[in-house]
């Protein structure tokens, strides 16, 4: 396949370099375009640095990639889905990816998601996509490194995994969007992969830190609510890899409103 690679943590990301490496090492020819910085819980905003009405993107260089196209764009990760729609970057895709995230994106709160929503935003337009996240809340030992020791998380463990869906992902119908989330662990260690549903909630949620006159302080935290069996949440607690379908709104049913609606 021809696979477009995005993510939402920035080109210069560890995640996105291991993904590319290794879907491009199973024969797919491969091409990465991701926001130039991070633009973390942009959801399927459609938002870009224009200069005299042109978009202007860099091509850059990524360890381990030789060979690869990389574009370095001052946009969303939606915005570049849709440019790799148009054939902005070489030609329509056949198939759109985006992560690997640092973190996971699972529950109701991939309504936020950057990387989410690239692949729903691709969806939209007929395109198959796949999200890829790493959980790195699973391990207590890892949870607190800072992004500067990004390194010793297990990245080849979600690229592996992610890899291996390409082929069923190639068999899918146009538009099909799936979100997966693997443990940071080796891959050997992960239990398995299992379909997820979305839980109600994420792993964290916002929390008013502080609050004054003109002013808020927020804060992510964990959250500690009881885990639903079968959803995303409570099968990665368990050490599994999750994959779960999306719906893009195209594909939702439509809703009749009640017969007297215009007096509401």
């Amino acid at each position: 396949m021809r696979i477009v690679v995005t993510n939402d943590d920035g080109v210069g990301a560890p995640g996105i370099r291991h993904l590319a490496r290794l879907v491009r090492a199973g024969g797919h020819d491969v091409v990465v375009a991701a926001p130039h910085a991070e633009v973390s819980g942009a959801g399927a905003a459609l938002s870009a640095t224009v200069e005299g009405g042109r978009l202007l993107y860099e091509a850059v260089e990524l360890d381990g990639l030789a060979g690869v196209p990389v574009y370095s764009v001052p946009a969303s990760p939606a915005y570049i889905a849709v440019l790799a729609g148009l054939g902005a970057f070489g030609g329509r895709p056949d198939a759109l990816l985006s992560g690997i995230n640092r973190g996971a994106n699972a529950g109701h709160a991939v309504l936020h998601s950057g990387t989410v929503g690239a692949v729903l935003t691709g969806a939209t337009d007929g395109l198959r996509g796949l999200a890829v996240s790493l959980d790195i809340l699973g391990d207590p030992a890892l949870n607190a490194l800072p992004a500067a020791d990004d390194a010793r998380r297990c990245w080849p463990t979600a690229a592996a995994i992610a890899s291996g869906l390409l082929d069923w992902l190639a068999a899918a119908p146009e538009g099909t969007a799936l979100n997966l989330n693997v443990p940071d662990r080796p891959l050997g260690a992960v239990a398995g992969l299992r379909p997820a549903t979305l839980a109600p909630f994420g792993q964290v949620q916002m929390t008013l830190v502080e609050s004054g006159t003109g002013f808020v302080r927020t804060a992510l935290r964990e959250r500690g609510a009881e885990r639903v069996p079968g959803s995303d949440v409570a099968l990665l607690a368990e050490g599994y890899a999750t994959v779960t379908a999306v719906l893009p709104p195209v594909r939702h049913p439509t809703v009749a409103p009640p017969e007297d609606w215009r007096r509401s």
